[in-house]
C-alpha cells in the first residue's frame, strides 16, 4: 500500500505563490497586447499554443477509452470554459489588473453554488453566510451607484460564473478518467470551440503578438502545474490564503506598468471574497467532506 504524504505546508504556500506569479504574468501579458487582437483570436491562439504542452501527454490521451457520456461532457466543458475564455480576454484589455483578479475570486463561491444545486452538497447556512460576504465584497468592488459598471466587469462576473460551472464538470470527469486526460480534454475541446469564432474575426497577428500568446500559454501552463505541486504538498485550506497575494502583485503590477491607480475598495472588496472562500474550504475540511471548492487559481485560463 502507498504511505500517505507528509504534508509539507510551507512548501506549499510558496508554490502557491509562484502560481500566482505566473497567473500575474498571464493578465500582464494580455494587457500589455492591448485590444487590437479580437478576444477570440487571442484566446484562440493561446489555447493552440498551449497544445505543443500536451505532447507528453499524448500516450495517456489515446489510451484513454472514452464512452459517450463522457465525451459529451468534455464538449460541454469545452464549450463553457470557451465562454469564460472570450469573456476573460475581453474583461482583461478593458478594467485594471487588480479588477479582473479580485472579481475571479468569485468562481469557488459560485462552485459552491453550483455544488449544492447539482451536485447534492449541503447548503448550510454557514455557507449561507459566507457566499453573502462574497456577494458584499463584489459589492465593496463595484460600487453600483458610486460609479459606472463597465461592459468589463459584467464580462468578467460572468467568466466568473461560467469558469465554476467548468470546475463542477471537471470534479465530475476526474471522478471517471485521469485528470491528465481531463486536462489535455480541456484544451482540445476549447480549442476547437473557439476556432470558429476566430476565423469570423480573424486580424493577422504581428510576430510580436504571436510571442506574446505563446509567453501566455506557457505561464499559464506553468501556472497550473505549480498549482498541482501546491496542492500535493498541502491542503487547500493551508494554501488558499496565500492567492490574496496575487491580487496584491496585480494591483502593484498596473500602477507600475500601466499606470493604473491603486483602488483600496478593490484590495477590500477581494479581500472579503477570498475570506469567505477560504472559510467554505474550511469547513469542508472540518467535516471531512470530499474537496469541491477550488483553490482561486484552479479557475484560471
Amino acid at each position: 500500500m502507498d504511505q500517505p504524504r507528509t504534508p509539507r505546508p510551507t512548501a506549499g504556500i510558496l508554490w502557491m505563490l509562484v502560481t500566482g506569479l505566473c497567473f500575474v504574468a498571464v493578465t500582464a501579458l494580455v494587457k500589455l497586447m492591448g485590444p487590437r487582437i479580437p478576444p477570440a483570436e487571442a484566446a484562440f491562439l493561446r489555447y493552440v499554443m498551449g497544445l505543443v504542452f500536451l505532447v507528453p501527454m499524448a500516450r495517456q490521451i489515446l489510451a484513454a477509452r472514452l464512452t459517450p457520456r463522457l465525451w459529451t461532457q468534455f464538449g460541454l466543458r469545452g464549450a463553457l470554459h470557451a465562454v469564460g475564455v472570450l469573456l476573460w480576454f475581453f474583461a482583461m484589455t478593458r478594467i485594471p489588473l487588480a479588477e479582473v483578479t479580485a472579481i475571479n475570486y468569485l468562481s469557488p463561491v459560485f462552485v459552491a453554488i453550483g455544488a449544492a444545486l447539482f451536485l447534492g452538497e449541503k447548503l448550510a447556512a454557514r455557507r449561507i453566510a459566507a457566499v453573502a460576504v462574497a456577494l458584499i465584497g463584489t459589492a465593496v468592488i463595484l460600487r453600483p451607484g458610486f460609479r459606472e459598471i463597465a461592459p468589463g466587469h459584467w464580462a468578467m462576473m460572468l467568466a466568473a460564473l461560467v469558469f465554476g460551472g467548468s470546475y463542477l464538470l471537471a470534479k465530475l470527469l476526474a471522478d471517471a478518467v485521469n485528470p491528465v486526460v481531463v486536462v489535455a480534454m480541456l484544451s482540445i475541446t476549447v480549442t476547437l470551440a473557439l476556432a470558429p469564432f476566430a476565423v469570423l474575426v480573424w486580424v493577422p497577428p504581428t510576430w510580436g503578438e504571436v510571442g506574446l500568446l505563446f509567453c501566455v500559454a506557457f505561464f499559464a501552463t506553468a501556472g497550473h502545474y505549480t498549482m498541482t505541486l501546491a496542492l500535493a504538498a498541502a491542503p487547500v485550506m493551508v494554501t488558499q490564503p496565500a492567492t490574496f497575494l496575487q491580487l496584491v502583485w496585480a494591483t502593484a503590477l498596473g500602477a507600475l506598468a500601466f499606470n493604473e491607480s491603486v483602488d483600496i475598495w478593490v484590495i477590500m472588496g477581494g479581500g472579503l471574497i477570498l475570506a469567505s472562500v477560504t472559510f467554505i474550504t474550511w469547513r469542508e475540511a472540518v467535516v471531512n467532506r470530499r474537496a469541491i471548492t477550488p483553490p482561486a487559481p484552479a479557475t484560471k485560463v
